[in-house]
């Protein structure tokens, strides 16, 4: 049950944080093209920002889950934590 849980929230981290980067992105072209920041819009700062958008939304979530995957095999590899013990007794 605990790895339910934890694949679930992982699950929604992994999505809140590629909403996230489209949320920048969709931000970055608000500012290229409407008055948010100056009158007439400001395309070379909302450039970048959609482009830091578009980084976070394809790099971010993959960042994520290699820490994940390195967490969960260093958890493995410890002594002691060996689920195919303690279904054996």
């Amino acid at each position: 049950m605990d790895d339910d849980i934890r694949s679930r929230n992982r699950l929604f981290a992994y999505t809140a944080v590629r909403f996230g980067g489209l949320a920048i992105f969709i931000f970055g072209i608000a500012i290229v093209y409407t008055n948010l920041l100056r009158p007439g819009g400001w395309p070379q700062v909302g450039a970048i920002v959609a482009i830091m958008g578009v980084i976070d939304a394809l790099f971010a979530p993959r960042l994520l889950k290699r820490v994940w995957d390195e967490k969960d095999s260093a958890a493995a590899d410890r002594p002691g934590n060996d689920r195919s013990d303690a279904s054996e007794q």
